[in-house]
This record gives C-alpha cells, sequence and structure tokens, in this order.
C-alpha cells in the first residue's frame, strides 16, 4: 500500500457534518476552510491512486448535503508550478518553453498566451515530461479526468450523476 496526498474541494456544509465525515470513513483526511471554501486533505493508503479517490469521494458523499466539487492539486499550472512538480529551476522551464533546451515540443500554454502568466494543463506537461524521460505522471491524468468528470456534473447533474463510475472505469483502464 501506498500512501496517496490529495485535497478534495467540497460544496456543503462541512462544518456540521465533521463528525458524519470521520464515521464515513474520512479519519485520514484533515477538513478545513480558507476564504469559505471548504477542503478535505487526505493521507490516504491504497494501492493506487485512483483507489485512494475514489475511496475518498465515496466517503464524503455519502454524508447527505456534501458534495466534492474538484480534486487538487489543480491541473492548471503556472511555470512556477511546474518548475516545483518537476523538480527544476524556473529559468530551467522557461528554457523548456521557449524550446531553447530539451527536446523541444513543449506543450502550448491554454490562456493567456501574450501574458506573463501563462497557465498550461499539468496533464500534458506531464505527459511530455514522461516522453522526454522524466518519469511518468499518470496521476495527472487520472486528476484531470475527474475534474472533468466533476465540472460535467456541476453543469449538468442528468448527465452525469454517479462519480462513483467514472472512477471505476478508470481504475480498471488503469490496470
Amino acid at each position: 500500500m501506498t500512501e496517496h496526498r490529495f485535497t478534495l474541494i467540497l460544496a456543503g456544509n462541512v462544518d456540521e457534518h465533521l463528525d458524519d465525515l470521520f464515521e464515513a470513513g474520512c479519519d485520514d483526511a484533515t477538513v478545513g476552510s480558507v476564504d469559505g471554501v471548504h477542503f478535505a486533505e487526505f493521507d490516504r493508503e491504497a494501492s493506487s491512486l485512483t483507489e485512494a479517490l475514489a475511496s475518498a469521494i465515496s466517503a464524503v458523499e455519502s454524508v447527505p448535503t456534501l458534495r466534492v466539487k474538484r480534486i487538487e492539486p489543480d491541473d492548471l499550472v503556472t511555470a512556477s508550478d511546474i518548475a516545483d512538480r518537476l523538480d527544476r529551476s524556473r529559468e530551467s522551464v522557461r528554457l523548456l518553453v521557449a524550446g531553447q533546451r530539451g527536446p523541444g515540443g513543449f506543450p502550448s500554454p491554454v490562456s493567456h498566451l501574450r501574458a506573463r502568466n501563462r497557465l498550461w494543463r499539468w496533464s500534458e506537461v506531464a505527459a511530455w515530461a514522461g516522453a522526454a524521460g522524466s518519469p511518468p505522471a499518470d496521476d495527472a491524468r487520472i486528476i484531470a479526468a475527474l475534474n472533468a468528470a466533476l465540472e460535467l456534473r456541476a453543469a449538468s447533474p442528468l448527465l452525469l450523476d454517479d462519480t462513483r463510475s467514472l472512477v471505476r472505469s478508470l481504475e480498471s483502464s488503469a490496470a
């Protein structure tokens, strides 16, 4: 078993349900709030990240009125975030982005193309880094897919009400 660290951003009145969360199996989570955004930070032991996420989401959503809105770490990253996640300097990442270092083909930013603080999808950067010889980051793909499903569910609950079925399908495709 491996310990997986992630944060679930929650909707609902978390403060009223702290005991319920604990009883539902979230005893490995630290629950808090920053500027009105409720979260549960997990250190969950499981054989895979997908299994850890599936069990955490199921536990949280078994509590009436609580829903998972998204999973952190977020898929949208700045050059500084990329440097932190790849354990490189910001200058090294700037050179990778500019094509002046590395194999080339760094992913295009998804927003703020001409701005100073551009944003990239971490799942794309991680896949590029894996192809360029860095350790593969399947976690990024899993989190990005689940966040997309959670966004879709928020936009149209009828389209995807059962997030657990998506988690299970991701788990079977990862095997």
